[in-house]
């Protein structure tokens, strides 16, 4: 059954990060757990502006999760959050029981950015190599693990391209696939296909489904596009902005494999108009 769960404020708030693992004396750790986060930021002249306000959410290991709101609700702000790219002015966040930083130092996160943000001058086998390089992975791995992600992409065949050979699509897979290098336990994508025209964007999502599948990766996608968050989502996290806030949580209990034919249901199109009635202040 289809349900929509609203958030609730909570009365109390923390204006600290936690530095030390969280202990769940009632059940297991979430893979993440943000509580009461907020995210103010002080502007010229002394003004702020609150980007995030009181978020409270769960997010369990292999989960496909959409942070899905407009432009300026806090989404990619969140996103940076749990990536340990920014840090709250309220509330604390742990990842499988420790902190952001620890997750990071100790690569669990993968990230997909908006633009491919791909070296031009370099291939593509070296693009996706970059990482494996930077964090000092043994050489010996380099090849194996390139090959792997080249396959899993559907890229075996262009690892001698350069960026500027391929089209934005194939781009993005290689993206993804550098970010899969490190074999990270999270894969955070913002917005990563929203340059796309349509058809390469169904496509893509498409092949994100089916390395989620493959990798059981706990994905957390940002996107202001309510269909695509309905096809390729387990939950969908509504944000609301002025300031941005956590106004629903929308449980997707379309059957997976998702398919083409999914798009055109019933039940397809009840989910997309539940979410966009469960925005607030927009």
């Amino acid at each position: 059954m289809n349900k929509r769960t609203e958030t609730s404020v909570g009365s109390e708030r923390s204006a600290t990060v936690s530095e030390g693992p969280i202990v769940n004396e009632t059940g297991p750790i979430p893979e993440i757990r943000a509580t009461h986060i907020g995210m103010t930021y002080q502007a010229d002249g002394g003004n702020s502006v609150t980007a995030l306000e009181d978020v409270t959410l769960d997010i369990q290991k292999g989960e496909f999760i959409s942070l899905l709101g407009p432009s300026g609700c806090g989404k990619t702000t969140l996103l940076r959050i749990i990536a340990d790219l920014l840090h709250p002015t309220e509330g604390t966040i742990s990842v499988a029981g420790d902190t952001p930083k620890n997750a990071r130092l100790s690569r669990k996160y993968g990230i997909v950015f908006q633009n491919s943000v791909l070296y031009d001058w370099r291939t593509v086998r070296k693009n996706i190599r970059l990482p494996l390089e930077v964090m000092k992975i043994k050489k010996e791995e380099w090849d194996e693990r390139v090959d792997s992600m080249l396959e899993l992409v559907g890229l075996t065949d262009f690892g001698s391209h350069y960026p500027r050979q391929l089209s934005g699509g194939m781009q993005q897979r290689v993206s993804i696939a550098r970010a899969l290098a490190i074999n990270p336990e999270i894969l955070l994508m913002d917005e990563p296909f929203s340059a796309l025209d349509e058809f390469t964007r169904e496509k893509l999502q498409d092949d994100l489904l089916k390395i989620w599948r493959r990798t059981s990766k706990t994905v957390i996608f940002v996107t202001h596009n309510i269909a695509e968050s309905v096809y390729l989502s387990d939950r969908v996290c509504v944000l609301s902005p002025h300031p941005g806030r956590l106004s629903a949580i929308v449980d997707i209990d379309l059957p997976r494999p998702r398919t083409k034919e999914m798009r055109e249901s019933p039940e397809f199109f009840t989910l997309v108009s539940r979410i966009r009635n469960s925005f607030e202040g927009v």
